[in-house]
């Protein structure tokens, strides 16, 4: 096997995380072409779903990842990309990582952690 197995499946998970300190950052997809793009550039590009087209990390907003490392699991199903992220935020809502909100046990509550990197509408002012 040489790497994640896109007959399976034509999307792939992948996981950020940042190369320094672990922090998970957040999950997006891969098509092979976005793989192959990742491994040829040594910047992210993933696959939007929601556009359905290549999505090259920030190229709107210039936070951008650069690939350290990248990794698949097991099954050749789910790619852990270790990536140093530029500019700060990985999250289109300005934080770090996309996972920002905590659940809070036996309440219906959540807490944001953390602080916003950039004002999404300031960086996002054409969508």
């Amino acid at each position: 096997m040489t790497g994640p197995n896109f007959e399976k499946s034509e999307l792939i998970p992948v996981i950020a995380q940042d190369a320094e300190t672990g922090d998970v950052l957040m999950l997006a997809y891969m098509n092979v072409e976005a793989y192959q793009e990742t491994l040829d550039t040594g910047r992210v590009c993933y696959f939007s779903r929601s556009r359905n087209k290549l999505w090259r990390k920030g190229e709107e907003s210039g936070n951008v990842q650069e690939l350290k490392e990248i990794f698949f699991d097991c099954d050749a199903d789910t790619l852990l990309v270790k990536v140093n992220q530029i500019g700060g935020a990985a999250c289109h809502e300005g934080y770090r990582s996309c996972f920002f909100r905590k659940v809070i046990p036996d309440s219906d509550d959540v807490e944001t952690v953390g602080e916003r990197v950039f004002d999404p509408k300031e960086v996002y002012k054409s969508s």
